[in-house]
């Protein structure tokens, strides 16, 4: 594209505890952006020395090139550039991840465990509420019908407008939990800079690279030796209880979990962000 990435992928970056050297580096999923952080931001920084978060690329406030091939490898490069840029190459790094981040993070890990880059330097990992693993994996299907591509998926993206965004982001909400208008205005406006609505076929595209590479990105989970968590809100459509944390449990038994109340879905650290973020600092805390 010939800018440089670091002027396309805004990104946020607080200073928070004093005595701390702790870094946290936050992971967000589709089709929303780093605002889904904000809820635990405050928490985040009084226990971290930095809180750092960034928009994906074709994501948030992000540059929304199209055509591009967009890939769970390029975001994986995103990130690594974004430490190299923050002088982080020798920190060690936690990673917390959401959806679609949760793919970028497994990247991350297969890295970091291989020594193919050395910018990422993992102190641990959390994961919530993404589709690691293909048997338990459900797109919607307003997902599969737009990562299918063909004629229809131009029409579509064009078609789409706040009522249909909030409806269908609204279904892997609880009833309980559901965000409100202005949240899901915010959400939508986040969607809709740079026209990202009509890159999102485009962007859907990692679920054929989860299929293609499932094998590379379940054995980074299961021979790692960095500390994992994971935080699951049971009430999530995507990735249905008790399917999905069977075999979590099965496949990485040395991981902790943490499982929310019944009525939290897929977006756990909005549902409920005094329980995930509580959740992720006792683990934190742990080691």
């Amino acid at each position: 594209m010939g800018i440089p990435w670091e002027k396309l992928i805004p990104s946020a970056d607080s200073g928070g505890a004093v005595g701390s050297s702790d870094v946290v580096i936050l992971l967000h999923g589709f089709p929303t952006s780093s605002y889904d952080w904000s809820k635990i931001w405050e928490g985040l920084t009084q226990r971290f020395h930095r809180v750092i978060a960034l928009d994906f690329l074709g994501f948030g406030f992000s540059d929304k090139p199209r055509p591009h091939r967009y890939s769970i490898f390029e975001q994986a490069n995103v990130v690594e550039g974004l430490a190299r840029h923050l002088g982080l190459q020798r920190h060690r790094i936690n990673l917390l991840a959401h959806d679609y981040g949760d793919t970028v993070a497994q990247e991350l890990l297969h890295r970091y465990e291989h020594n193919k880059t050395g910018s990422i330097l993992i102190n641990s990992l959390c994961l919530s509420n993404g589709g690691i693993f293909q048997e338990t994996y459900h797109p919607r299907f307003i997902q599969k019908l737009l990562q299918d591509g063909g004629l229809l998926s131009p029409l579509l993206l064009r078609l789409m407008n706040f009522f249909f965004f909030s409806r269908g982001l609204g279904a892997v909400f609880g009833p309980h939990t559901q965000p409100s208008q202005a949240e899901f205005w915010d959400m939508w406006t986040a969607v809709r800079n740079n026209d990202g609505n009509l890159v999102m076929d485009s962007v859907l595209q990692y679920i054929n690279e989860r299929k293609q590479h499932s094998d590379r990105w379940v054995r980074a989970l299961v021979s790692t030796s960095v500390p994992l968590h994971l935080i699951y809100g049971p009430l999530d459509p995507v990735n249905p209880h008790p399917e999905f944390l069977q075999l979590y449990r099965k496949l990485l038994p040395m991981s902790t979990v943490s499982v929310l109340d019944d009525h939290i879905s897929h977006y756990p650290q909005l549902e409920d962000p005094t329980g995930f973020l509580n959740s992720y600092l006792n683990f934190i805390n742990s080691f």
